[in-house]
C-alpha cells in the first residue's frame, strides 16, 4: 500500500509537554506525602489521565475513593493547564513544523492521535492547528494506548485504510497501538525503548520527506519480499 496519511502523537513528538505533566504530577504526589521521580514519570507516557493517576497512586501505595480520584485528576489538569496556556510557537520540537509542512506540500494528509484532552489548546498555542486535517484526542476515544482505537479513528477521519498510514510515536504503548492498528510506525526517541517500531529516529529534524519516502518504500519492498518468500 502507498502511504497517504501520517498520524502524530503530540507529547514528545511535536512538543515537549511531558515536563509540565511531570511537574503537575510531582506536586500532586508531594501533597499526598510521597516522592514521584522522573523515572516514575516514564510509566505515564502515552496513557490517559485517569490511568496515570492510578499509576501514581500505586507508586505511593495510596487508595482513594472515586470522588477523590476525580478531584485529584481535575487538580492535576488545572496545574498542567497553567503551564500550557503559556506555550509559544518556539517550543515546537526541532524540525516538527517543517516536516508537517513538507508532508502537506506533498499532499500527505495529517491527523493528530494524542491521549491529551488538551491537544487542541496546545496546537492553537503553537499556531499549528491548521496543519492537521483531523484531531483525535482524549475526548474522542474510550480506550487508552496500547489499544489501537485512537489510530484507527485517525485513519477513519482521514478517510484512509489503516495500512496507508504511518504513525509517529515516542512511547512504547503508542508503538504497540500503531502495530495493532496495522500501521507502519516511526519511533521518536530511544531505539531500546521503541525497538518494535519500523524505524527509530532521535527527532523529526532528522527526517526529510525524501528520506521518509525512501524509508517507507524500503519497508514496503521488504514486506512484499517476505510475502513472496512465504508463498514459496
Amino acid at each position: 500500500m502507498i502511504i497517504k496519511g501520517c498520524i502524530f502523537d503530540l507529547d514528545g513528538v511535536i512538543v515537549d509537554t511531558a515536563k509540565y505533566h511531570y511537574i503537575a504530577w510531582h506536586q500532586i504526589a508531594k501533597e499526598l506525602g510521597f516522592e514521584f521521580t522522573e523515572a516514575d514519570n516514564e510509566r505515564l507516557k502515552g496513557v490517559s489521565r485517569m490511568r496515570s493517576l492510578d499509576i501514581l497512586l500505586e507508586i505511593g501505595g495510596i487508595k482513594v475513593d472515586q470522588s477523590t480520584r476525580e478531584a485529584l485528576a481535575h487538580k492535576k489538569n488545572e496545574l498542567y493547564l497553567t503551564y500550557i496556556r503559556k506555550l509559544s510557537p518556539d517550543e515546537i520540537l526541532p524540525g516538527a513544523k517543517e516536516f508537517l509542512m513538507e508532508l502537506r506540500n506533498h499532499k500527505i494528509v495529517i491527523a493528530l492521535g494524542s491521549a491529551s484532552k488538551n491537544a487542541e489548546t496546545i496546537l492553537e498555542r503553537l499556531h499549528i492547528k491548521g496543519l492537521f486535517d483531523a484531531i483525535i484526542d482524549g475526548t474522542k476515544v474510550e480506550k487508552a494506548k496500547p489499544d489501537p482505537e485512537i489510530f484507527l479513528k485517525g485513519a477513519l477521519a482521514l478517510n484512509l485504510p489503516a495500512d496507508c498510514c504511518v504513525v509517529f510515536e515516542d512511547a512504547e504503548a503508542g508503538v504497540e497501538a500503531a502495530l495493532r492498528a496495522g500501521m507502519k510506525c516511526i519511533g521518536i526517541g530511544s531505539p531500546l525503548l521503541l525497538s518494535k517500531a519500523h524505524r527509530v529516529i532521535p527527532g523529526l529534524d532528522q527526517l526529510s520527506f525524501e528520506e521518509f519516502s525512501k524509508m517507507m518504500e524500503k519497508s514496503e519492498n521488504n514486506e512484499t519480499n517476505d510475502q513472496n518468500n512465504s508463498m514459496l
